[in-house]
Parts: C-alpha cells; structure tokens; sequence
C-alpha cells in the first residue's frame, strides 16, 4: 500500500457466503475498494478503484440476469 489508512478497514463479505470461509471479503479504502481472501487475510490485498468495482459488480449483475 502506497499511504498509510487513517482508520483500520472494516472488512465484510456476503451474506450468501454461508458459514465456510472460502469468499473474498471487501472493505472500503481511500479511493476504492480492497479485496482479499477470507481464508488467508494476511496474504494481501488487491485494490480497485471506485469506477472499477462499480465497473465489475455491473458486469457480474450482468451474468446474473442472463
């Protein structure tokens, strides 16, 4: 991470996830959004702007309904 949080990112995941652990959870960060392994939190994170996750949960919605 190129800066520093202000505040420690509050992590979720779906609640169609069910009780088992293997999802992605996703948190809101300065300028975007982070995205990490539910089963492995300390691996990383991957960071996407705003426009992209809007971009990717549009595209997905998309698959949804198809």
């Amino acid at each position: 991470m190129s800066h520093v949080e202000r505040f420690a990112p509050v992590w979720r995941k779906s609640s169609h996830s069910g009780g088992g652990n293997d999802c992605v959870e996703v948190a809101m960060i300065t300028g975007g959004v982070g995205v990490r392994d539910s089963k492995n939190p300390g691996a990383g994170e991957l960071h996407v702007s705003a426009d992209s996750w809007r971009g990717l949960l549009r595209a997905v919605g998309a698959l949804d309904r198809a």
